[in-house]
C-alpha cells in the first residue's frame, strides 16, 4: 500500500511538478512555497521590533500613527520584486496568504503590536478590484487574521475614486493625486479600535497617510501600519 503511494505521489510530481516560487526548484516538500535557500534569502527588515523605524519615520508630522512595520525589503530585479509580481499580475493569491500568516507570526513576536484589534486592508478603486479579481490588501489579511486570530475589516473604508499610477510622481505630487479618495463609510466597524492598516509595499506613503487620515476620523480610533515590503530608493 505504501509503495502504491509513493508511486502516485511520483507520477503526480511528474507531471504536476510543486515547484519552489521563488527559484522554481522542484526541490521543496509539499505544502512549502519556498525552498530552504529561497527562505534564506529573504530580505527581512526586523523593523517590527524597533520604534522611529525608517516606516514609522515617513509619517512623522504627516498623520498619527501608533506604529509601523514592513516585512521585507524590496528592490528592482529581485526575488522580492517576482514574487509581488506574481502575487499582484499572475494571480497567485497563495503567495500573498503565504506571506501574510508570515508577517502576523513576526507581529506577534514583538509587543509594539500586541494590541491590534482588527486588520483594515487598504481598498482598491471597486472597478480595478473588479479587473483585477482581488484586493491584495486583502489577501494579506486574511493570511494575517489566520495566524493573529483577530477580524479583517473589509468596506468600512473605500476609495471613492481612481486615480492616476503613483509610480513615477514625487511625494507631493502624490499626496496630490490621492488627497480626498478615501471615505470613511461605516465608524461603527472602527470605533474604539486599534486598527492595522494593511498594504503590499510603501514607497512615499501618500496613499496609506491619505487613507489612515481618513480612518482616524472614526471616535476613539488608533491606527498602526503594516506592509509586506518597504521599497529601497
Amino acid at each position: 500500500m505504501g509503495a502504491t503511494k509513493n508511486l502516485v505521489h511520483d507520477l503526480l510530481h511528474l507531471f504536476f511538478p510543486h515547484t519552489c516560487q521563488g527559484c522554481g526548484s522542484d526541490l521543496i516538500s509539499e505544502g512549502q512555497l519556498l525552498c530552504f535557500s529561497c527562505n534564506h534569502q529573504l530580505p527581512f527588515t526586523s523593523f517590527e521590533l524597533y520604534p522611529n523605524n525608517p516606516v514609522e519615520k515617513i509619517f512623522w508630522g504627516r498623520v498619527q500613527i501608533q506604529n509601523a512595520m514592513s516585512l521585507f525589503y524590496f528592490s528592482k530585479d529581485s526575488m522580492m520584486q517576482n514574487l509581488m509580481h506574481q502575487f499582484k499580475y499572475k494571480s497567485k493569491k497563495e503567495i500573498g496568504l503565504y506571506f501574510g500568516k508570515m508577517m502576523g507570526k513576526v507581529l506577534m513576536q514583538t509587543n509594539r503590536f500586541c494590541d491590534i484589534e482588527a486588520l483594515v486592508p487598504l481598498p482598491l478603486f471597486a472597478s480595478k478590484e473588479k479587473i483585477r479579481g482581488f484586493n491584495q490588501s486583502t489577501i494579506l489579511c486574511d493570511g494575517l487574521a489566520e495566524t493573529m486570530r483577530i477580524p479583517v475589516i473589509k468596506d468600512a473604508i473605500i476609495r471613492t475614486t481612481d486615480t492616476e499610477t503613483q509610480t513615477h510622481k514625487s511625494r507631493i505630487e502624490r499626496w496630490q493625486n490621492i488627497k480626498g479618495k478615501f471615505l470613511l463609510k461605516d465608524e461603527a466597524r472602527i470605533k474604539n479600535r486599534h486598527v492595522l492598516l494593511v498594504d503590499d509595499v510603501i514607497t512615499t506613503g501618500a496613499t496609506l497617510e491619505a487613507c489612515a487620515t481618513e480612518l482616524l476620523k472614526a471616535e476613539n480610533t488608533k491606527v498602526s501600519i503594516a506592509t509586506l515590503a518597504f521599497a529601497l530608493r
